[in-house]
């Protein structure tokens, strides 16, 4: 018997070390190859690809189609798979390989229509223009690697046929990333559920009105100005089906873990205010953390052309970039591009809704969603007058009334166009013109020269909207609240170039605006703005690289100050207990920095999130909440609500007694302590940031083990907060905390040396399981590292590690 056992445990033993060696041999098939020679049609001379110890391709062509064919081919070696993922996700095809679990988001993405918008709008590109033929160019160096190469082990696990990548997947997957920029779907449901449902004196605690003066006048609605209105009349269902929108869209990239735009720092210093005498460009664009990472960065080089990039999958056109010459960076602008406006259907055909004084037909497509080991779905979608019927995604749950999506990228047909232009604006004149072609999503592009300009520009389209009309609520159609006049021109939209102050930042907040034109948006807390603003306004300050790395690596921020100075006073009346009351301490002291070594920090997220719950989530319900959760309006109602002593909010409503703002901030904590001591009693050590804040880069296919152990990367103990600088974002929830989001990379240039520009990324270049350099920027990019961004052929020759020439065929 024993014999026997040994002989099943050897041979399990053999066949576990077999199956090991056979997953390394075929990841060792499709590692990246970065040196030698292969060829490529339609080249028209040879291409030089030189890569540097981080894995980033250097590449030198003699004409421009050959350059942007050679960065398709490198790009797709390192990230094809991450290119066809965003094509499935774009265009609603995930559950074709994922299975029903991804139907949902295959759902939401076929009624958004981004592909098929994306089919007009690749129509309509000029077949002669040069950012036409950039883009047919650099997808034809994809097809061909897919077409010759090995594929990633990932099209064999899911066993996925490959297709060739076109125009049209390109534009759908730019229209993915503008959309996910927007908050909409969290806010204005919750907004407009509080204001019909609850009654506007709810509304008091949220900041739902826009101030020309920027942060510093963000005005709170007047219970008197909101009660003028109506609401919406929405069934249970038609509730049903919008709750049912949000909540997919919340949810898609924890189910799948798509990558999402969420916010960003950029700021430029002038000469004047720099050690070198030449502007200094700074950027942080925040991004959703994913494996690979959402940037991938190239170093361009043809006659009459140069560019460092940061790359997105599928996209020849840099959306960080510089040279020599002039530089950008961005962040998003969180102006209100997006709509949900609930049409007027015809009681007689609920094929028609009410638009401009007459009945108008819906028009209608049909969709087919194939899913693995099931049977396809059929999709019947509408298009109102307004946008797509989005209520149409979800039929079992619809409502009676039409819920249409209204969306600057929808009026969009300048999207490649403007980019080409950004990536060869090396003036200040052409650089606005650039900003003046980008309809979506709505940025702030922050811009440098090294002649000496700096500017800021809001860009985006800026929609003329009804007089009295917030699009922060559901906007009604029957009565004409969803009619646009059309755009301000370009000229009225908010910029400053070259102001006196010699600084330019921007940071997510509400802009001033000088004309006076509103920008209406759900933007992001003033508090990461003001504290940029204070340190780069410091006259003693001489800016250099090193400054610069220190502001952009900065963990504090003054938001818990804002809310603490409230707080405190309340919780030292109402915490008796001792030991609670010793666990104050550390917030009392506490100078709002997210080190990870700090308890103050765990102890304010927790109790921020136990606040929220005790005081919103018993009127609101588990739907209305989750969606207040994740918008930016919970950050600001916090501390306006606990200066507000009489809120209907502080009763609760679940209780026969009435509660007050005392009895809720006791409960907020008692819980908060109670929460943490549960996790990990007395032991101090866990309950610190470090502990409890924490970064795992997901891969798609990392939710179950054992691919999570092989594909993901981390734990790690992550520094910063969502309203720092160093800036990272996860859900307000119960702790531990897993960071989603934060800086996709970190850029520094100084145009006295703009050779050596500094930047660092979350993870690395390759999107390769066990390719060097699948991780090896992520310990760096956590401990605040940067590395050069070469430039001159002397530097690139250098520190070249290895060198890949593509050639025509002989």
């Amino acid at each position: 018997m024993k014999t026997t056992l040994k002989l099943l445990v050897g041979l399990l033993a053999l066949l576990l070390l077999f199956m090991v060696a056979s997953l390394a041999w075929t990841l060792h098939k499709k590692q990246p190859v970065r040196d030698g020679a292969f060829e490529l049609v339609r080249l028209q001379a040879p291409v030089t690809v030189q890569y540097d110890a981080r894995g980033v391709p250097h590449i030198e062509a003699r004409y421009e189609a050959d350059l942007y064919r050679a960065l398709g081919y490198v790009h797709a070696q390192d990230r094809l798979f991450q290119m066809e993922a965003m094509r499935r996700l774009a265009n609603g095809e995930l559950a074709e390989i994922f299975g029903a679990d991804l139907l949902p988001t295959d759902r939401l993405m076929r009624a958004l229509g981004l592909r098929h918008h994306a089919k007009r709008m690749a129509t309509a590109m000029d077949p002669r223009s040069p950012e036409t033929l950039a883009l047919l160019a650099y997808l034809d160096g994809v097809n061909q690697y897919q077409a010759t190469q090995p594929l990633p082990v990932e099209f064999n696990l899911l066993r996925i046929a490959p297709r060739p990548f076109t125009p049209e997947d390109s534009l759908a997957i730019a229209g993915y990333w503008a959309y996910s920029a927007s908050s909409a779907f969290q806010t204005e449901p919750v907004m407009t559920f509080i204001r019909d449902q609850l009654g506007v004196r709810y509304l008091e605690a949220f900041s739902t009105d826009w101030s020309s003066q920027g942060i510093a006048a963000a005005p709170r609605l007047a219970a008197s100005a909101a009660g003028a209105h109506p609401g919406v009349a929405l069934t249970e269902g038609d509730w049903r089906s919008l709750n049912q929108w949000a909540r997919v869209n919340r949810e898609a990239s924890t189910v799948w873990g798509a990558p999402r735009f969420q916010s960003g720092n950029a700021w430029a210093v002038s000469g004047r205010r720099t050690a070198s005498g030449k502007p200094l460009l700074a950027g942080d664009p925040h991004m959703g953390f994913s494996v690979p990472a959402s940037l991938y960065e190239a170093h361009l080089s043809a006659p009459g052309f140069t560019l460092y990039g940061h790359f997105q999958a599928l996209m020849p056109f840099a959306l960080l970039g510089h040279n020599q010459d002039f530089g950008w960076t961005l962040t998003m602008l969180h102006n209100d591009e997006i709509d949900l406006v609930a049409e007027k259907p015809n009681p007689s055909n609920p094929n028609q809704v009410w638009h401009q004084e007459q009945w108008v037909d819906l028009k209608v497509r049909n969709e087919t969603i194939a899913v693995k080991n099931a049977p396809s779905i059929h999709l019947r979608l509408r298009t109102a007058p307004h946008g797509p019927v989005i209520s149409d995604a979800f039929q079992d749950a619809a409502g009676r009334t039409p819920l249409a999506l209204w969306w600057n990228f929808y009026q969009s047909d300048t999207l490649f166009s403007a980019w080409y232009a950004l990536n060869r604006a090396n003036t200040l004149e052409r650089a606005r013109d650039a900003a003046s072609q980008m309809h979506s999503p709505g940025m702030n592009l922050v811009w440098a020269g090294a002649k000496g300009d700096i500017a800021w520009w809001a860009v985006g389209r800026i929609t003329q909207r009804p007089g009295g009309v917030n699009p922060m609520f559901v906007l009604d159609a029957g009565r004409g609240e969803a009619e646009k006049a059309g755009d301000y021109h370009f000229s009225f939209n908010p910029h400053e170039e070259n102001p006196a102050r010699g600084y330019l930042v921007a940071a997510d907040n509400l802009p001033q605006s000088g004309t006076g034109v509103p920008v209406p948006g759900d933007y992001l807390l003033g508090d990461r703005f003001a504290w940029l603003d204070q340190l780069l306004s410091d006259p003693a300050t001489v800016w250099t690289l090193d400054t610069a790395k220190k502001l952009q690596l900065d963990v504090c921020t003054g938001y818990p100050e804002r809310v603490l100075r409230s707080a405190l006073p309340l919780l030292e009346a109402v915490v008796t207990d001792d030991n609670e009351r010793a666990f104050l301490e550390p917030l009392q002291k506490w100078d709002g920095c997210y080190t990870t070594n700090g308890i103050a920090p765990t102890l304010f997220r927790q109790f921020s999130f136990e606040l929220a719950n005790a005081a919103f989530a018993d009127e609101l319900g588990a739907m209305q909440f989750a969606n207040l959760l994740a918008s930016p309006a919970l950050d600001h109602a916090l501390p306006a609500l606990l200066t507000q002593v009489q809120s209907a909010w502080w009763d609760d409503v679940r209780t026969p007694q009435q509660e007050n703002r005392f009895e809720i901030v006791r409960i907020a904590w008692s819980r908060t302590f109670s929460h943490l001591q549960a996790l990990y009693g007395t032991h101090l050590t866990e309950w610190t940031w470090g502990h409890n804040h924490s970064l795992t880069h997901r891969h798609p296919l990392g939710r179950q083990t054992p691919l999570a152990w092989m594909l993901n990367v981390g734990p790690f103990a992550l520094p910063g907060g969502r309203e720092a600088p160093n800036t990272v974002w996860g859900p307000l929830g119960p702790g531990p905390w897993a960071a989603t989001a934060g800086p996709a990379a970190r850029k520094l240039v100084d145009f006295g040396n703009p050779g050596q520009g500094e930047a660092m990324g979350p993870l690395g270049q390759s999107g390769v399981p066990m390719d060097r350099h699948h991780a090896d920027q992520s310990k760096r990019y956590l401990t605040g590292g940067y590395a050069p961004m070469w430039l001159a052929p002397q530097d690139i020759s250098k520190h070249t590690r290895s060198t890949l020439t593509l050639q025509p065929p002989l």
